[in-house]
């Protein structure tokens, strides 16, 4: 199989670098068809740092969150570090919590592509790092977040207790789990208190890029209308099969990765610096309590964000000092 240098380098950064992977450690590597070379790329870094690598190439799955095979899930527990390059996302999913919950060092790379890994591998992770955790600092003191936007935007949503997460690219302690490529500060907003309009301007997870912005209204923390043109109808169809817990205001985050553009793969586009996302369905990996086989997130473009009554992102730029 032909790896350029470029993904092999961008591999070597994310089993060396991000996971930490040291040559005694065991590395499992689960893939399917549609991004095997990427598997494949990352297979052969692991090998190349000495390790005992696995590599498992599963049927695709039909949705993000649906499960693995229960063979896999099984593999995923008994190893140091696990990479999941594929095409719908094992993030939220129970195989990959339990991996967790027993000290596997996990990445998801859901749909990544070649371009995203090389361009967003190569991103300055201590930077991203250090802005993540600021953010997340200041949203465990906050009660409730506010965001508008030009495009229509205009929800609030209490958090208030709530734990907040650091997808900082860096995965190098026991149970730590997140995206590669990555640079995000995100949550899960309480369940049932979300009121206002988000307005999808930028890409929605599952759908791709918006021509036509996607309106979604939200009342007691669900998503209660979605009308706008093509990408509306078929989110629409995304969430449908899945029943009311899919409408559920699952998480806020916002990108904190300077090298992400946006391309249409949510993969990358949550992460773009100067953008924030709101995904509805599954909030179980964050802490909330719905449990549903579907989590698809939203991306707003240029917004205007508060944590309580202090204004952190004015029009897409951040407020905030981010030199530590």
């Amino acid at each position: 199989m032909n790896i350029s240098n470029e993904l092999y380098s961008a591999s070597l950064i994310a089993v060396r670098d991000c996971m930490g992977t040291k040559s005694n450690e065991k590395v499992l590597v689960v893939t399917d068809e549609p991004l095997r070379t990427i598997g494949y790329s990352l297979w052969q870094a692991a090998k190349d740092l000495g390790t005992e690598v696995m590599l498992i190439e599963m049927l695709p799955r039909k949705t993000n969150g649906e499960e693995p095979p229960a063979e896999v899930a099984e593999l995923m527990k008994k190893v140091d570090v696990v990479l999941c390059p594929t095409s719908k996302s094992l993030t939220h999913t129970d195989a990959r919590r339990n991996a967790s919950a027993v000290g596997t060092r996990i990445a998801t790379l859901p749909g990544v592509t070649e371009e995203i890994m090389i361009r967003c591998m190569n991103a300055d992770y201590n930077r991203i790092a250090e802005r993540t955790f600021k953010i997340c600092a200041m949203m465990k003191k906050t009660d409730a977040i506010r965001v508008t936007a030009s495009s229509g935007t205009d929800i609030t949503m209490p958090i208030k207790g709530r734990e907040a997460h650091a997808s900082s690219g860096l995965f190098r302690e026991k149970g730590l789990w997140g995206n590669l490529p990555t640079g995000e500060s995100y949550l899960a907003p309480l369940e049932g208190l979300s009121n206002g309009i988000v307005v999808v301007d930028g890409s929605m997870a599952s759908v791709g890029m918006v021509k036509v912005p996607i309106r979604i209204v939200v009342k007691d923390g669900y998503a209660t209308e979605i009308t706008g043109g093509d990408e509306a109808k078929r989110l629409r169809e995304l969430l449908e099969p899945h029943g009311k817990d899919a409408y559920t205001v699952a998480e806020f985050g916002i990108g904190t990765n300077d090298k992400a553009i946006l391309t249409g793969k949510i993969l990358e586009d949550e992460k773009v610096m100067g953008t924030i996302h709101i995904a509805f369905g599954d909030n179980k990996s964050m802490g909330g309590s719905v449990r549903v086989a579907s989590h698809l997130d939203g991306l707003i473009k240029e917004p205007t964000v508060w944590f309580d009554d202090k204004m952190i992102m004015k029009d897409g730029k951040f407020l905030i000092d981010f030199e530590l």
